[in-house]
Parts: structure tokens; C-alpha cells; sequence
């Protein structure tokens, strides 16, 4: 897909973070563009942002694991605008961080509902209208440089997000026939307001294992607001649906970030290479100690963050991370 004016775009999470950075690009790009978020205060300052600007922007405020809705939604698009989107960007998402062996049900149906549930609901709304419209397209979703490995704090968005690039690779093989492209975005960090998706979470799913109180959602603050700027990862996702790219790693040395994860994988399929990548994390540890003594946010026993809920007694404390929040790439 490389003419973009005139058409419709549809983005979830487009009120705020990465979402707002892609509704601001695809709208300049001359895109008819619909945003939807769970957070009507989102909305509204999305929309006070495009208004400024004469953007053809419509809102829409819904939960999108609800699929009543999420069919409304599509609806409301066609009546709006004509026509049902020919880009469909799946970026919203929540998090939350805790020890995998604490999680309640209630932790990976949130989390995992929203993350891949959300992108399905998605997927089997718009494909039928998009392929019925004949005029081809593109499907992008944002997922995560996490869903190329697990985490032992981070086991349901790791889970959901490695899930929906096997999803998208699915759909890739699937729509080419239709002329509707499909792309997965795998950022590290991006300046969102996702440490705050908590607020968002239904009541019925409020039981966690996790600790999570303002002092945690502060550290997620602080590491997310290094991250990535929006509307930079909007522009290589722009780009990498114009050179119809599957996976879009958002880093210049993206080659060299894939080949060691691969190798991390190729290591951890033998007791030789287990054996190897302990002596290196053993050798990082020390290094580590070597430096300065720093304020670390990911120190649980100051922060608590990733840490279990309180009266979870049985898990034991996380052995030292190697690393701090994830590094900045070259």
C-alpha cells in the first residue's frame, strides 16, 4: 500500500501513545482516519489536537474486547465515511508486571484480552468487509520486541504478543490473494501512556497477583517515558506498509537485534548452550556489580515493582536482572 489520500484508516489506541503518533502521520498523509479508545478523556484531547489541525478525523469510544461493539464500531465507520477501512491499525494494549508463578486467571484474561483478544476481534470484524470492498488494503498490528522471548514478569503480554505475530504471519500467507497487506510492528519501548492501563481494567478481572499500586504505575511512567517517540514509530510503520514489510523492527540494527535473539533460542535447545548462556549471564551479574550503585526502577525490594502481591507467600525473589529497562538501540 503507497497512496494513502483519501482512503480510511481505522486504529485502536488511537487516542493516546503510538496509536495518536500513527492517527497524526496517516492523517497528514491524507487519510480519512478513525480513532477509538476505551478513554472518552483521551478522545477528547485526541480530537481537540485534529480539530486545530482540520484533520478528517472521526472518534469512536469503545471497549474493543467486546464484540457487540466492536461490530458497531465497524458499522459506524461505513456510515460515517462510506466504506469500511482500507488500513487497519491494531495498537491498542495494556501491561501489568508480576512474577508468572503469582498470576490469577483474571491477570491473563485481561492482558491477554485486550492484547490478542483485541487484534482477533479486530481481524474477524474488518477482513470479511475489507475483502467484500474489493479494494485491497493493509492490516498492521503493534506488538513487542517481548514477543520474541518470555519473561519471567511479563509471562501474559509475552504470551499474547508472540501470538499475534504468529496471528500475522498467518494473515500475511492468507490475504495476499485480496491484495490486502499485513505488517506487525515490534517496538521495545514507546512513550505511551500504557503504565496507566490499569485504570482501565473491569472490575471483574480486578483479582491480581501482582503488586500494583501507584508507586509501581509511577517506575512504568518513568521507563515508558523514555521510550520511543510516537509519531518516529508511526513513520517507519508508514514506511514498512509501503514496502509491504511482515515483521517491522523498529531499530536500525535490526539484523543484528534478530540474530541474537535467534542464537538466545539456538542456545537454550541444548544443555551445551544452557550451559553457555549461564556463564555469560554469570559474567553480566559481575560486571554489573563492578558499577557504581545506581537508582534502578526495576529494584522490587524499593519499588515493588514486579513483585507478587503481598499475601502470595510462596514465590520466591527474583534472582538479579542483568539489565534495567531495555537499552536504547543503535
Amino acid at each position: 500500500m503507497k497512496d494513502f489520500k483519501g482512503k480510511v484508516a481505522f486504529i485502536t489506541g488511537g487516542a493516546s501513545g503510538a496509536g495518536f503518533g500513527q492517527a497524526k502521520v496517516f492523517s497528514e498523509a491524507g487519510m480519512k482516519v478513525v480513532i477509538c479508545d476505551i478513554r472518552q478523556d483521551h478522545l477528547d484531547e485526541a480530537m481537540a489536537y485534529f480539530k486545530q489541525k482540520k484533520a478528517t478525523v472521526h472518534a469512536i469510544k469503545f471497549d474493543l474486547t467486546d464484540r457487540k461493539a466492536y461490530a458497531a464500531a465497524a458499522d459506524e465507520v461505513e456510515k460515517v465515511f462510506g466504506e469500511p477501512p482500507q488500513l487497519l491499525i491494531n495498537t491498542a494494549g495494556v501491561n501489568t508486571f508480576g512474577p508468572a508463578e503469582a498470576s490469577t486467571f483474571e491477570d491473563f484474561d485481561w492482558v491477554m484480552g485486550v492484547c490478542l483478544g483485541g487484534v482477533i476481534n479486530g481481524m474477524v470484524t474488518f477482513v470479511p468487509r475489507m475483502i467484500k470492498a474489493g479494494k485491497g488494503g493493509h492490516i498492521a498490528t503493534v506488538s513487542s520486541w517481548g514477543a520474541f522471548m518470555g519473561g519471567s514478569t511479563t509471562a501474559p503480554y509475552s504470551a499474547a504478543k508472540a501470538a499475534v505475530n504468529n496471528l500475522m504471519e498467518s494473515y500475511y500467507q492468507a490475504l495476499k490473494p485480496y491484495n490486502i497487506g499485513v505488517s506487525v510492528q515490534c517496538p521495545a519501548n514507546i512513550k505511551s501512556n500504557i503504565a496507566e492501563a490499569v485504570y482501565t481494567r473491569p472490575r471483574e478481572l480486578a483479582n491480581t497477583g501482582y503488586n500494583v499500586d501507584e508507586k509501581t504505575i509511577g517506575v512504568l511512567r518513568s521507563i515508558h517515558a523514555q521510550g520511543m517517540e510516537p509519531v518516529e514509530l508511526a513513520r517507519i510503520l508508514k514506511k514498512g506498509i509501503e514496502d509491504e514489510v511482515l515483521y517491522i523492527i523498529p531499530y536500525p540494527n535490526w539484523e543484528e537485534m534478530m540474530r541474537g535473539n535467534y542464537e538466545r533460542i539456538i542456545n537454550l535447545a541444548s544443555a551445551a548452550g544452557i550451559k553457555k548462556t549461564e556463564t555469560e549471564m554469570k559474567k553480566r551479574l559481575a560486571e554489573m556489580a563492578k558499577q557504581p550503585k545506581q537508582d534502578n526502577p526495576f529494584d522490587g525490594e524499593k519499588t515493588g515493582f514486579g513483585k507478587a502481591r503481598k499475601d502470595i507467600t510462596w514465590v520466591k525473589a527474583p534472582p538479579p536482572m542483568p539489565m534495567g529497562p531495555p537499552p536504547k538501540e543503535k
